[in-house]
C-alpha cells in the first residue's frame, strides 16, 4: 500500500518547482490579471463583510446568492443571442446587452439573497437562536440552492458565452492590458468606492454601522433593526450580482451549479484577509488574493497551485494579525 502511494507521489523535482525566471518575465501579466480576479473576489467578499458586521454571521449561502447572478447572466445573455463566440455587434449595442445582462443578474442576486435572509435567518432570530445554529444553518442553505440548481440544470456547466473580444488599450512594460481587464476593475473599484460612501454617509448606512455596533441601543434610538438587516443583504446581493456579470464576462463557461463554491471561499478568504467586517479591507483582500494567487501558480509552475498559495498566504497573515490587515469592524467605521 505504501508503496503504491509513494509511486503515485511525483518527484520532489516534479512536485514543487520554484520557477523564479518565469515570474519575473510574466510578472506584469500576472499582475494585471491577478488584479482582475480579484476585483471579482472583492465584490463578492463584501456580501460576507457586511452580512458578518451587521449579524456577525458567516452567511456561507452568498456563494450562491451569487452563482445565481451568474444563471441570469447566462439566460439573459443567451436570450439576447450571444454565444460562443462573440457577437457581430457595435459598441452601443454591446455595452446595452451587458446592461441587460447586469440588471437581471443584480435582480437575481439580490432576490436570492433577499430570500435566504427571510427563510433562513430571519426564523432564527426571532427565536434568540445560538450562533452555531445560524452557522449550520448557513451551511445546509448554500447546500440546498447548490442541489436545486443540480436538479434544474444539471452537473455539466452550461455552455460558453463571449460578450466581446477583449481589445488591446494600451501597454505597460511590454504587457498589453485589455479593455475586458480595465472594464472589470475600474467597475469594481467604483462600486466598492460607492458602497464605502453609501455605508459613511448615508442616513441608512449610518443605520447600517449602528446596527452593527449595538443592535439593542440603534433599536432605542429609533433605527428598524429588520430593514437594515434585509438592506445589508440586499446590498450584498447587488454587489454579487455586477460580480456574476465580470465573472462570466473573465471565464465564459464558468456557470455551473457548484461554480460559486470555490469562489465563495476565496471571496470570504478575501474578507478575513483583509479584516472581516472591514468594507474597505474586502477591495484589498480581494485585490490581494488575486494577486498572490497568480504570483503562486507562475512560481510554481501549475494552476493547480493559485488555491493552496493564497490560502497559506491567509493563514500565515492571521497568525501575526488575527483580525486581518485593517481589522476595524464596521460597527467602529469612521463617519
Amino acid at each position: 500500500m505504501l508503496s503504491t502511494v509513494l509511486t503515485a507521489l511525483p518527484a520532489d523535482s516534479d512536485w514543487i518547482n520554484f520557477d523564479v525566471p518565469s515570474l519575473m518575465q510574466n510578472f506584469w501579466s500576472a499582475t494585471f490579471d491577478g488584479l482582475t480576479f480579484g476585483a471579482i473576489y472583492a465584490l463578492v467578499a463584501l456580501g460576507y463583510t457586511l452580512v458578518y458586521g451587521v449579524l456577525n454571521l458567516i452567511n456561507f449561502a452568498h456563494s450562491e446568492v451569487f452563482i445565481m447572478g451568474c444563471y441570469a447572466v447566462f439566460f439573459t445573455l443567451s436570450f439576447l443571442g450571444f454565444g460562443p463566440s462573440a457577437p457581430n455587434l457595435g459598441i452601443g449595442a454591446i455595452i446595452l446587452n451587458l446592461l441587460l445582462a447586469l440588471i437581471a443578474a443584480i435582480v437575481a442576486s439580490a432576490l436570492t439573497a433577499f430570500l435566504v435572509e427571510r427563510l433562513a435567518y430571519r426564523p432564527l432570530r426571532k427565536r434568540n437562536a445560538p450562533r452555531l445554529v445560524y452557522l449550520i444553518t448557513a451551511i445546509g442553505a448554500s447546500f440546498t440552492i447548490q442541489y436545486l440548481i443540480f436538479l434544474w440544470r444539471g452537473p455539466l456547466p452550461e455552455p460558453a458565452l463571449t460578450m466581446f473580444i477583449p481589445t488591446p488599450i494600451f501597454e505597460v512594460f511590454g504587457t498589453i492590458i485589455d479593455s475586458q481587464q480595465i472594464i472589470i476593475v475600474v467597475a469594481a473599484v467604483i462600486m466598492m468606492v460607492v458602497v464605502d460612501q453609501f455605508i459613511r454617509r448615508s442616513r441608512t448606512g449610518r443605520g447600517i454601522r449602528a446596527v452593527a455596533q449595538d443592535p439593542d441601543t440603534a433599536t432605542l434610538m429609533g433605527v428598524n433593526k429588520e430593514k437594515i438587516i434585509v438592506t445589508t443583504f440586499i446590498i450584498g446581493g447587488v454587489l454579487a450580482g455586477a460580480a456574476a456579470l465580470f465573472y462570466v464576462m473573465k471565464i465564459p463557461s464558468g456557470v455551473q451549479y457548484n461554480g460559486g463554491f470555490i469562489l465563495g471561499i476565496k471571496a470570504f478568504a478575501a474578507a478575513v484577509l483583509g479584516g472581516i467586517g472591514n468594507v474597505r479591507g474586502a477591495l484589498l483582500g480581494g485585490l490581494l488574493l488575486g494577486l498572490i494567487g497568480n504570483y503562486g501558480q507562475i512560481l510554481l509552475g501549475s494552476s493547480q497551485w493559485t488555491d493552496v498559495v493564497a490560502f497559506v498566504v491567509l493563514v500565515l497573515v492571521l497568525l501575526v494579525r488575527p483580525e486581518g490587515i485593517l481589522g476595524t469592524s464596521l460597527g467602529r467605521s469612521k463617519a
